[in-house]
């Protein structure tokens, strides 16, 4: 993902008026008629990608298997994304999540992409993958495995030893895409990968760069990759541009396609306030020449987005920023934002992220806590926010109308308001019309009654039109729909179903707007109002009716005669028109979600999810004589509109009661303080080989815990010092990531503790500790210092510096005089983290697990770990320094049939930040499923997916809960919500929450 790459895009090229933009795109228009390149079943020109020679609109969105570790609920994702009318969905893989250790390489469970792959294309997904090797995504260490730190070759070069590195995954990973190629891997495997990508926002264009792309590129074909290959520019700066483009001002490189990300449309505010800090850039035909000169880095290339900003991430520290996102990201952004890209010729669009889900364990980078919601169109908890709304309505757009895929400028119109411009668009082929109708700039907030005037297919017209707010409306002319002669329209197509009876239209516009509809006929047809208020007038001279009303409800019209087949046409408000769902031959109306729609044998099987009791009517283009909804029949009748309806609504959710969380047992969890604790099986920190960027003073022996093979979570450090009177204080300098945090022991006792200061746009990820040591280190004598550092995360790698290779744990330990003349006091170190280090055991969970507390390293988060010697506990009881467990059991019972998102939430969750300071890590079933620091925040609900919670039987929760022991540190109320609760879902076994 992108970096911090906002006030660029805020900076971006202004819209010009469309009317001066034709002749600014004519060399474009020119290199639209190229020929095209075949890649098997994929291809492409300047215009569109093109499957099997159909042209297509790539609309896709990104989620990331790694941020929910609940592969049956990768389904659920899925196929949310599908009926939200997404054709392709795109994925990071993190190198790192799969490789603990150099030249081990994990594909099972919550890893096995061969089943994510083949799950995508079971529910109808084309596919877009980013392998990497670097990916960033807010990951630690950008993606890349913990051991890569330890090497001293620079990465994201032609270094031998980092390319033997990159080798090793690309051979794993490209294995088990060949095999979900679109084309086929030539033994029999095949599947639905469309496009691959090599590296990601790679800024850097030196000669050991370009030789480090050529190899990725060479070595992503020789592994049998056959679909067309691409780099995502991070922001539109022509850098890796394919060779054939015409474009001599842009940096070349070894790829198919140009793509690039951008993330526009203001920001959200301190206060949670939304902004509208920027219009929809021109990234395309009507931009002022691109980045880097023509119309585009790569005229010969369709128009190709690989990330737009669906939301943005939140940070440590924040006033929780998801909401504002999902806003300021929400209501009418994917209407301007998305349509400007599609006017502009930008064919290929993916939305970064469609779902986010969680950075469990320790996937996060520093800038990041565990929820990485982003305010996605799907929410953590998997609830369909209402953007998701209008990015259906867009979808069904381009599938009612395919001849908008691959549409070129059309010229220019007249606009008789200088608030509003307009993007004219037409088909080569059919000359259908696409008009984008925005104000002038487009995030104007103004309201406008203007009218249109253009030379369409069908004649010369004058259109009356409305926009009011900040919004974008496609008005479309000229087409053939069902049947139908569609002369305009002012409100927008979302769906259109031919059936063996009649065809049905829906179309739809903001509420008690007014909308007109002209269609074209021999003669006059017969109209009749079914339901609604519509006006209609018919015109023998053109053959045209004109229908005319407000958008109110939602309107029924049936048009027959006039010499074309009969018509259905539905005029919904755009709320109501939000109530249906398109599954390939059938139209629904009513359910939260529409799964599946199959017939068999003249019986129609839907599955899908209510929130409530709710009405089902549905239109099919094959005859149906009954209906099953998830499984139970549905008793119907046919309508006046030539539909079906249930003469009964479909069931919502039972509700259900969650239980208290009681009977908590504790135990004191950092045994590793004390003097005489037992460390003869630790590592001794020696002199070996220092691969860090990080600066140490002289002398110093290699302290950093990723030296030791220890790369996430906590690290203990135990040292061993004589006491004299230069023992008076201690500095340690160390690297713990953002919000990371030390913890310094001597003989038992708390002597200090350190964190560091949490902010964008880069928290600080290192510091120096200094304390004043106690009498006792002034006394003659053996001393035992013990120091915890919590890691949150290695740096990402964006700019190919090797950030991620900045020191975490210990850089240095100097222990001497408060000042003047004295010596330094010899301290032998020895360092323990996760059990086994790069050899742990607990292969199902993974790498991302665990760390070095005494209690993971005893298992004291397993559920089926004993805790009947703990001590009774209740929540709310003074915390001592260090670490202390926390543990409790609990049986849950949601009604079979019924999908619930349950979270455990922290004392009140309408604050972002406690006036008490304590820190813990959350397990559920021996699953790490986030970090929630009181005094930090902002996040204070950990969502808890099913697969890993039980959500009909027993489950555990450990709590390692960590503090200075300050008064007042106390543990917070802890409790299960519901974030969610809907009939349906899809099945899961709960497989994780039994390990």
């Amino acid at each position: 993902m992108r970096a911090l790459l906002l006030a660029a895009a805020i900076a971006a090229a202004p819209l010009v008026q469309a009317s001066t933009a034709v002749a600014q795109t004519a060399q474009a228009t020119a290199d639209l008629t190229a020929p095209a390149q075949t890649f098997g079943r994929v291809s492409y020109d300047a215009r569109s990608l093109m499957i099997n020679g159909k042209r297509l609109v790539i609309w896709s969105s990104e989620m990331h298997p790694f941020r929910l570790p609940s592969p049956e609920l990768w389904r659920d994702v899925l196929q949310k994304m599908k009926a939200s009318g997404f054709n392709t969905v795109a994925f990071y893989f993190d190198w790192g999540y799969h490789s603990p250790k150099q030249g081990v390489y994990d594909f099972t469970g919550i890893r096995d992409l061969d089943r994510l792959l083949k799950m995508s294309e079971e529910e109808g997904l084309y596919v877009i993958v980013r392998p990497g090797p670097y990916a960033n995504a807010e990951l630690t260490r950008g993606g890349f495995p913990g051991w890569l730190v330890n090497q001293r070759a620079p990465s994201r070069t032609d270094s031998p030893d980092y390319l033997a590195a990159a080798d090793e995954w690309m051979t794993q990973i490209n294995a088990i895409i060949a095999r979900h190629q679109i084309n086929g891997d030539g033994k029999g495997n095949q599947g639905s990968v469309i496009l691959y990508q090599i590296e990601n926002e790679l800024a850097l264009t030196t000669p050991a760069h370009r030789r480090y792309m050529d190899h990725l590129y060479a070595k992503a074909r020789a592994d049998g990759i056959n679909v067309p290959i691409f780099h995502n520019d991070q922001g539109r700066n022509g850098y890796w541009a394919p060779e054939t483009s015409p474009v001599d001002k842009v940096v070349h490189g070894p790829v198919d396609l140009y793509a690039f990300d951008g993330y526009p449309g203001g920001t959200c505010t301190v206060g949670g306030q939304t902004t509208r800090g920027a219009a929809a850039p021109d990234w395309g035909f009507y931009g002022p020449g691109g980045a880097k000169g023509g119309a585009s880095a790569s005229p010969s290339t369709p128009g190709f987005m690989a990330e737009i900003g669906g939301g943005w991430f939140d940070y440590w520290g924040s006033n929780g920023g998801y909401e504002c996102n999902a806003r300021q990201r929400g209501e009418r952004f994917q209407r301007v934002f998305y349509g400007v890209n599609l006017a502009n010729g930008i064919t290929l669009q993916s939305i970064y992220v469609g779902f986010g889900g969680t950075s469990w364990g320790w996937l996060a980078a520093p800038v990041v806590f565990t929820s990485y919601d982003y305010g996605a169109a799907i929410s953590e908890a998997r609830e369909l926010r209402v953007k998701a709304e209008e990015m259906k309505q867009l979808a069904g757009l381009l599938e009612s109308v395919p001849d908008l895929a691959g549409m070129i400028p059309a010229g220019p119109v007249e606009i008789s308001s200088p608030n509003i411009q307009v993007y004219h668009n037409r088909s080569l082929e059919t000359d259908a019309r696409f008009l984008l109708v925005t104000h002038k700039p487009s995030n104007g907030q103004t309201n406008d009654d203007f009218t249109v005037t253009a030379n369409l297919p069908d004649g010369r017209y004058v259109v009356p039109m409305t926009l009011n707010g900040f919004d974008a409306k496609w008005l479309v002319a000229g087409v053939d729909l069902a049947g139908q002669r569609l002369v305009y329209s002012t409100s927008e197509v979302q769906a259109v179903l031919p059936s063996a009876r009649q065809p049905v239209a829906l179309m739809y516009g903001r509420k008690d707007e007014p909308g007109q509809t002209v269609l074209r006929f021999a003669s006059a047809p017969n109209v009749t109002v079914l339901d609604g208020q519509v006006r209609s007038a018919f015109e023998p001279a053109t053959g045209d009716l004109k229908l005319d009303y407000a958008h109110q409800g939602l309107a029924r019209v049936k048009i027959s005669g006039g010499g074309r087949p009969d018509l259905l046409l539905l005029i919904g408000e755009e709320k109501e028109a939000a109530r249906f769902w398109r599954q390939g031959d059938v139209l629904v109306r009513g359910p939260a979600l529409l799964r599946h729609a199959r017939i068999e044998r003249g019986q129609l099987l839907l599955t899908g999810d209510t929130r409530e009791a709710t009405p089902l009517e549905l239109w099919s283009s094959q005859p149906v004589r009954s209906v099953r909804w998830n499984g139970a029949t549905v008793a119907t009748r046919t309508t006046a509109s030539g539909g079906l309806e249930a003469r009964s609504a479909l069931p919502g959710p039972a509700d259900f009661a969650l239980p208290a969380l009681t009977n908590w047992r504790a135990a004191p969890g950092s045994p590793e303080a004390k003097p005489d604790f037992d460390d003869r099986d630790w590592q001794t920190i020696d002199n070996r080989a220092y691969a860090s960027n990080t600066l140490r003073p002289d002398g110093q022996p290699n302290m950093l815990m990723d030296a030791y093979g220890f790369h996430e979570g906590d690290v203990w450090y135990r040292g061993r010092f004589e006491g004299g009177p230069n023992a008076e204080t201690i500095e340690l300098f160390y690297g713990a990531g953002g919000a990371g945090m030390l913890q310094l022991f001597m003989d038992g006792e708390l002597v200090g503790q350190d964190e560091l200061p949490t902010g964008m746009p880069r928290p600080i990820t290192t510091g120096m500790a200094r304390f004043t040591l106690p009498d006792a280190a002034r006394t003659p004598g053996p001393h035992v210092l013990s120091v915890m550092v919590r890691n949150n995360g290695h740096n990402w790698n964006l700019d190919a510096n090797d950030f991620h290779k900045e020191a975490r744990g210990l850089v240095s330990a100097s222990v001497g005089p408060r000042s003047g003349p004295g010596f330094s006091v010899p301290v032998a170190w020895k360092i323990q983290g996760r059990q086994g280090g790069e050899d742990f055991t607990d292969t199902v969970r993974g790498v991302a697990n665990n760390g070095g507390l005494f209690g993971e390293r005893n298992g004291w988060h397993l559920p089926q770990f004993d805790d009947t010697r703990w001590s009774a506990a209740t929540v709310g009881q003074p915390l001592q320094p260090g670490v202390t467990w926390y543990r409790t059991n609990f049986d849950l019972n949601v009604p079979q049939g019924q999908d619930a998102s349950i979270a455990l939430a922290f004392g009140d969750i309408d604050k972002p930040r406690s006036d008490t300071a304590y820190r813990v890590l959350i397990f559920v079933n021996g699953w790490h499923m986030g970090q929630f620091i009181a005094n930090v925040g902002p996040q204070r609900v950990f969502t808890l997916p099913e697969g890993i919670l039980n959500p009909r039987g027993h489950n555990s929760i450990a709590l390692a809960v960590s503090t200075d022991g300050a008064p007042g540190n106390v543990l917070e109320d802890v409790r299960l919500i519901i974030q969610r609760n809907v009939r349906g879902g899809v099945q899961t076994t709960t497989e994780g929450s039994h390990r």
